[in-house]
């Protein structure tokens, strides 16, 4: 399976040590360049794991393919659907509210930093997803506090 990557989820992935998980759930992860770009800002918190995790995993996208944009997203957004597209991936790894409202509009198929480690769970790469979520409750990564109670209840955590 391939998957495409925004930069939202990879860093949250990032931020709690679990961006190994994706090599692991899928055959291919890539990122389109602005992507890359976007996460590999000097002085960023995990800057420095995410431009090694990605090295080899950055690909052009073609814009040329039609996404359906209802305004305010970013390069990094657009490129990772059009990269979705093109390759013909499985998933679109992307946190943002409104990007995946926007996908969803698109017909892409998406999941998230929390679907991922949700996936690992049931793939019974990792026990319990619980410390996971407290990384990223510590950080400066805004989740509210409604989905980590979701997502806990669906890995039976609650």
């Amino acid at each position: 399976m391939l998957i495409v990557a925004d930069s939202s989820a990879l860093i949250a992935l990032a931020t709690c040590n679990c961006l190994e998980l994706l090599d692991l759930l899928f055959e291919k992860v890539i990122v389109p360049k602005a992507v890359f770009d976007e996460v590999i800002v000097e002085g960023k918190a995990v800057a420095e794991s995410l431009s090694y995790y990605l090295r080899r995993k950055v690909f052009n996208a073609d814009l040329k393919t039609i996404i359906i944009n209802t305004g305010g997203l970013g390069m990094g957004e657009l490129e990772a659907m059009a990269l979705y597209k093109q390759l013909h991936a499985d998933y679109l790894l992307i946190d943002d509210k409104r990007a995946r409202k926007v996908a969803q509009f698109n017909h892409i198929k998406i999941t998230g930093s929390q679907g991922i480690l949700l996936f690992a769970k049931q793939k019974g790469l990792v026990t319990e997803i619980k410390p996971f979520l407290e990384m990223l409750m510590d950080s400066d990564i805004r989740i509210h506090e409604r989905l980590i109670a979701k997502t806990l209840q669906l890995a039976g955590e609650a």
